[in-house]
């Protein structure tokens, strides 16, 4: 299910009845595993539960709500860290077993402070190894930041003016920010090299959204690389 993010507190009662949430094949407990996914980079958030309530409190109101088997209590992601997820969008697997939330998230997403709670890989040798993905999680942001840029336009960003400039424009300034990176990469300190690379990435993310292509787009393509 698709649908406008509402900033709406309780609950919608026409949610309860939804049709939808009678497919969902809940556990034994009344419970349904629920993996949270970054909706603008595809990243893996967080795996929690949900009963049904959780589910209609999600639909209801936009934000991710779950089953905490602790406190054996409802709770809404961020009530108390701020660190919200407004969802864009919720899937039912194909077991119908297993519930995906498509979010933008307000901050780290795990308790640790970490954008992700899958940050621990296991090694081919059966070793654990923190691997915090600390780079992805800054130009997720950025690129966020960018298209909320794009979408409210307030006159004070530089990023909103260069929108208004249109894509000519901004295809012009990757172009002259690449010609400098290359000077900086033959003949300048490494300071200044890092310095304009950092500007010519800006400003071809700046691209990307002009031209409405997804940042998440990028990285599937760079996950292909690395294998």
């Amino acid at each position: 299910m698709t649908f406008d993010n509402r900033a709406v507190s309780g609950y919608d009662s026409r949610v309860t009845d939804a049709p939808a949430l009678d497919a969902v094949r809940f556990d034994t407990a009344g419970l349904v595993p629920v993996v949270a996914q970054d909706a603008l980079s595809g990243n893996l958030l967080m795996l929690a539960w949900a009963d049904r309530a959780a589910l209609e409190a999600t639909l209801s109101t936009g934000h991710a709500h779950y089953w905490s088997r602790s406190r054996q209590a409802l709770w809404k992601k961020g009530e108390q860290s701020g660190h919200t997820q407004q969802v864009v969008e919720v899937r039912l697997d194909c077991d119908a077993d297993a519930i995906l939330y498509r979010v933008t998230q307000k901050g780290p997403a795990c308790h640790t402070e970490r954008p992700t709670c899958f940050f621990r890989r296991i090694t081919t040798d059966g070793q654990l190894v923190d691997e915090d993905d600390q780079g992805g999680h800054l130009l997720t942001r950025l690129a966020r930041m960018i298209a909320d840029r794009h979408a409210t336009r307030p006159p004070e960003s530089y990023t909103a003016t260069l929108f208004e400039r249109g894509l000519p424009k901004i295809a012009q300034k990757v172009g002259e920010e690449g010609v400098e990176t290359v000077i900086a990469a033959l003949s300048e300190s490494d300071e200044r090299l890092a310095s304009e690379s950092a500007d010519l990435l800006f400003h071809l993310m700046v691209l990307l959204q002009a031209r409405g292509v997804p940042f998440g787009a990028v990285l599937a393509e760079l996950s292909q690389r690395v294998r």
